[in-house]
């Protein structure tokens, strides 16, 4: 796809640098993820921060001011940008009921906010009215469906020892908490499970080499696992032995479990007893900082106190930066700056929902923590190089590859109640 670049409504640049020579195989780094899961899209771009927001209430409640304010002052709290106006007329978002009329003319009713991943490991809500956000990526809701996971790429930054991917079941919007973002990598290309995002021969490949039983699901698990940072972008050793390949699927699927957090009838991450964290002291309705007391494995959020904290939850970073620090900061600034736009539109007191979703990422980034020796131990020793992947045609990587597949069994609807063809 063609290079973009802009600036996100919450102030993340938004520019994505396209690999050098994607596709041609001669990155001295090893296999890219570019090339093994060839299909790509750039993060979702609102253009405005306040369509999404920790708790769903708060978003119906922008929207009815939004929706009965008029002409300069909805204007005002729209916030226009080049890509939308309360004039501009807009498709529908795949899968989604909501009106197509150019919002100053007909809002219509709010459309019922849904789940997204925000960043790494931060769940929140998202209004999917596609008249409201400048950059949805359409192609990513056409194949979010209950078989869809979505790996998701880290902005890298010098020296950056987390993670390099996440995984979510959720839509993901891919922001990035330091460095440029990544990208967002289907697995299926299509809904229904269907057509996996592989580069073409790579699943025959691995099962020449590692047995019949190696599926999508199984290639994705390692890619978890044994993706790394480097210069040349996110790359992925690929293993000849198959008792390592064997073991770092098994690393990545623990890992899928986790990140999923009870998706797809699976567990909810939990700790054993002695570790799980508790609410000794409760949050405070206007907590006004953040810390932790490594000696004594509390986190205190203001005047509240959970504990115990594994140190290894609160040093948890995806591109140099605290995850619980930037989850803490996401839900506390706009109480901090003075502002009478939509954002301000908040619980007025800390909501009990939050200290529970605090406590679930607290064991989430515990838990993946403890598997990081683990991932950095996974040495694939001799592997299948670049050169064995263009002897048996994975690479290059053909165009249409990168593309997005038709999706031919939904109907759309364009602007002012027009259907698209897909």
């Amino acid at each position: 796809m063609p290079g973009e670049s802009g600036r996100r409504g919450d102030g993340e640049d938004d520019t994505v640098a396209a690999p050098a020579a994607a596709g041609s195989g001669e990155d001295p780094y090893g296999p890219r993820l570019d090339d093994l899961m060839p299909w790509s899209v750039r993060p979702l771009r609102t253009g405005r921060a306040w369509v999404t927001a920790p708790d769903a209430a708060s978003l119906r409640a922008r929207w009815e001011r939004l929706a009965r304010a008029q002409d300069a002052e909805r204007d005002r709290l729209f916030g226009p940008t080049r890509s939308r106006t309360p004039h501009t007329a807009v498709a529908a978002l795949p899968g989604r009921t909501t009106g197509t009329a150019r919002f100053a003319r007909e809002p219509g009713p709010c459309p019922e906010p849904v789940r997204i991943l925000h960043g790494p490991y931060d769940e929140q809500w998202l209004l999917p009215d596609h008249r409201l956000i400048d950059a949805a990526r359409p192609e990513l809701w056409r194949v979010a469906d209950e078989h869809q996971l979505f790996l998701v790429e880290h902005g890298r930054i010098p020296q950056d020892t987390g993670p390099a991917l996440s995984v979510t079941a959720l839509l993901p919007d891919g922001h990035s908490p330091a460095g440029r973002p990544g990208r967002i990598r289907p697995l299926y290309r299509r809904p229904g499970g269907l057509e996996p995002n592989l580069a073409p021969g790579l699943l025959a490949l691995l099962r020449a080499r590692h047995g019949d039983a190696v599926s999508p699901e199984s290639v994705l698990a390692w890619i978890l696992a044994a993706a790394r940072h480097s210069p040349a972008g996110c790359v992925v050793p690929l293993p000849a032995d198959t008792a390592r390949w064997t073991a770092g699927v098994e690393l990545g699927r623990e890992l899928l479990r986790l990140q999923l957090r009870g998706a797809r009838g699976g567990e909810r991450p939990r700790l054993p007893g002695g570790r799980r964290p508790y609410v000794r002291a409760a949050v405070p309705p206007a907590p006004p900082e953040l810390s932790y007391d490594a000696e004594e494995q509390v986190l205190r959020i203001g005047t509240g106190r959970i504990s115990p904290v594994d140190a290894g939850a609160w040093e948890f970073r995806v591109g140099g930066v605290r995850m619980l620090e930037l989850w803490f900061e996401r839900r506390t600034a706009v109480a901090r700056a003075e502002t009478d736009g939509l954002e301000a539109v908040r619980p007025s007191a800390w909501p009990q929902e939050w200290t529970s979703e605090l406590l679930e990422l607290i064991t989430l980034l515990a838990l993946l923590a403890e598997l990081r020796p683990r991932q950095d131990a996974l040495v694939p020793g001799a592997g299948i190089g670049v050169r064995e992947l263009r002897a048996a045609g994975v690479l290059p990587v053909p165009a249409g590859a990168r593309r997005p597949a038709s999706v031919l069994g939904l109907q759309e609807e364009g602007p002012d109640g027009q259907f698209a063809l897909l």
